[in-house]
């Protein structure tokens, strides 16, 4: 993976400005470490979707409401659940550094980050070209938490995924996901390929983030 440094710097809370020499150097240093401790893995599911009144999604194995998702799901037929991980590996290095050295330790966890949002975008782009070689086209990812799709979809989507089993993706009572460099998401499946770019902070309406991609 290539990992953008710029979006790490991002979650470190630059913004757009370059960091200091000892702050990239320190970026260099966390992403060889964290490219030998990752290990990745995803998988994706396909069901038919309905859209249904007062912005009630039917997933077929789930059922929620979310105006937003609705938003985003308009005019498509199925639905494809994801998730994926970085790995434990990557876990035992956050706590390692967390234990040693805490100025390391938060630019490993912004590094961690812009790594699992990079694999989640290669794994979509495969799946993209998949569905596009068939004539269709996928939404942005969406995740549980995003605006007013609820968090506590996660605990069905790592249930209907078998999670656990399938990619070691555990999930605590209070929603967290364990390893932590975790993404669940959905993505809509239509025959028309409107909207099919928008993702991230663009879609979110947090307008006042310090974290924002500008």
């Amino acid at each position: 993976m290539e990992i953008s440094r710029r979006e790490i710097r991002r979650y470190l809370g630059y913004g757009g400005n370059e960091g200091d020499e000892t702050v990239n150097a320190l970026i260099e240093d966390c992403l060889k470490e964290l490219t030998a401790a990752a290990f990745p893995k995803s998988i994706s599911r396909v069901y038919p979707l309905q859209l249904l009144p007062e912005d009630v999604i039917d997933f077929t194995v789930f059922q929620t409401k979310s105006r937003n998702l609705s938003k985003n799901l308009k005019d498509c037929e199925q639905v494809i659940l994801f998730a994926a991980t970085l790995g434990a590996g990557v876990d035992v290095l956050l706590h390692k550094y967390t234990k040693l050295q805490m100025s390391k330790a938060v630019i490993m966890q912004a590094a961690a980050a812009a790594m699992i949002e990079e694999y989640c975008d290669e794994e979509n782009r495969l799946l993209k070209q998949e569905h596009e070689a068939k004539g269709l086209y996928l939404r942005p990812r969406f995740s549980p938490g995003y605006g007013d799709f609820p968090l506590d979809c996660q605990r069905d989507i790592t249930s209907v995924l078998e999670t656990p089993k399938r990619v070691g993706i555990m999930l605590t009572d209070s929603l967290l996901m364990a390893p932590s460099k975790s993404v669940t998401a959905v993505m809509g499946v239509s025959g028309k390929p409107y909207r099919c770019e928008v993702k991230g902070c663009e879609v979110c309406a947090k307008t006042d983030c310090a974290y924002r991609r500008s």
